[in-house]
């Protein structure tokens, strides 16, 4: 992160920053005309949705056949989501990022807004939650904590850079952690959705992490973190907030076959998958884990149905994916032009190595069961579309990175 502290130093002079890493066989008087493009990243967010695409259709035909009367159902919804979602990536790419920086304060507001709104008639309720609303008109729903995922990531990136140097007083620090705290509780207890409410937050928390260049304060605040998580599981687990929904899902956590039935089903299923895989798989569509066994397969559980026919070999490689599409995305954050598109590009990293890691994790088992898609790859719209624009930022901070001859 060497760069990204010169680009801080930078912002807070005012001054332009250096680009550095990029190579040009082209004469110096051509040389403002010369940018970057990562047509790699490009690739791997193409592929990665292609890929999903192949796999909710195969993890969601039997039951869309069951309850639609067509197999192709799902696959057809969320092919509609991404080609708007491309449209939208096409448009952010090639808008300067710092047009939107004047919308900072507006996208929080606005998500605000559309999260008291579930509350009205507007909210859609699923799958015993509510927390999408509905579009009139045009019968599509979106999720409000996809546009807070976004909001977040511009108004922080644009408080930074016009606190300067005050963030890294304490005052500023606090300043930075309380700005989305209020959002995210907001997620939380109106949408029931405690997995965007800590995606919102560790969000917040990395970017600050990258503006900020005391770590101790990180240190300090992981350690009190991991103590009260391990408070909580402690007096669940010795008889306290018993009855309570997530009470339940950290026992069933701790020990899914013994509550096999009901919280700890889902889990066992998605184990099975996982287990039943082997290192190469079933083959594609061979699944016996989706034909009404494994519940939400195509959703929060498509990682489970991709190691079952796809074999451990196909889940590393899906992982190996994921890990070239941050690491681009670090490049582009390194030789961003100034510091607030280099915080845009770390905001987005953080959102979907976050989503990324907690998804894994809940499939095998390694956290309590929680709601969360894979990016690009499990079944929907808002999640799809919203990722997009924000592939779309990355990609317009990194089309003014100029090439410059060493």
């Amino acid at each position: 992160m060497a760069q990204l502290r010169d680009a801080k130093e930078a912002a807070y002079r005012r001054e332009p920053l250096p680009n550095r890493g990029f190579v040009s066989r082209k004469k110096k008087k051509k040389e403002q005309s010369e940018y970057f493009f990562d047509y790699s990243l490009l690739f791997v967010v193409l592929f990665l949705m292609g890929f999903g695409l192949v796999m909710i259709y195969s993890t969601s035909s039997y039951e869309a056949n069951q309850q639609f009367g067509s197999a192709s159902y799902y696959l057809r919804k969320q092919a509609i989501a991404i080609v708007l979602g491309l449209a939208a990536m096409i448009l952010v790419a090639n808008i300067p990022y710092h047009f939107w920086e004047r919308f900072a304060v507006l996208g929080y507001l606005v998500s605000v807004v559309m999260i008291l709104l579930v509350m009205t008639p507007l909210g859609v309720e699923s799958h015993g939650a509510r927390r999408w609303l509905e579009i009139p008109g045009i019968g599509f729903n979106i999720q409000p904590a996809e546009v807070a995922k976004l909001c977040m990531i511009l108004f922080l990136s644009s408080l930074v850079c016009k606190m300067g140097k005050k963030v890294r007083s304490m005052k500023g620090f606090f300043l930075m952690m309380m700005i989305p705290l209020p959002l995210a509780l907001m997620i939380w207890q109106i949408t029931d959705n405690l997995s965007s409410a800590i995606i919102v937050m560790g969000i917040a928390v990395l970017m600050v992490f990258v503006a900020s260049p005391d770590y101790k304060k990180f240190i300090i605040m992981a350690l009190l973190g991991g103590g009260a998580v391990a408070l909580v599981v402690f007096l669940i687990v010795n008889g306290s907030f018993q009855g309570e929904f997530r009470s339940a899902r950290i026992i069933a956590w701790l020990d899914p076959e013994a509550d096999a039935q009901d919280k700890g089903f889902q889990t066992l299923q998605a184990l099975y998958a996982i287990g039943s895989g082997g290192v190469w798989g079933k083959g594609l569509g061979q699944s016996m884990q989706k034909l009404g066994f494994l519940p939400e397969a195509q959703n929060d559980m498509i990682f489970s149905i991709i190691c079952e026919e796809l074999g451990l070999f196909g889940a590393i490689a899906i992982i190996l994916m994921f890990i070239m599409l941050l690491w681009r995305m670090m490049i582009i954050a390194n030789n961003a032009p100034d510091l607030f598109g280099a915080l845009l590009v770390v905001g987005v990293i953080g959102h979907i190595a976050i989503q990324v890691i907690l998804n894994i994790a809940v499939v095998t088992n390694t956290i309590p069961n929680t709601g969360i898609s894979l990016p690009f790859i499990s079944y929907g719209g808002s999640s799809v579309m919203f990722l997009m624009i924000e592939i779309g930022l990355v990609l317009s901070v990194a089309k003014r990175i100029q090439l410059r001859e060493l």
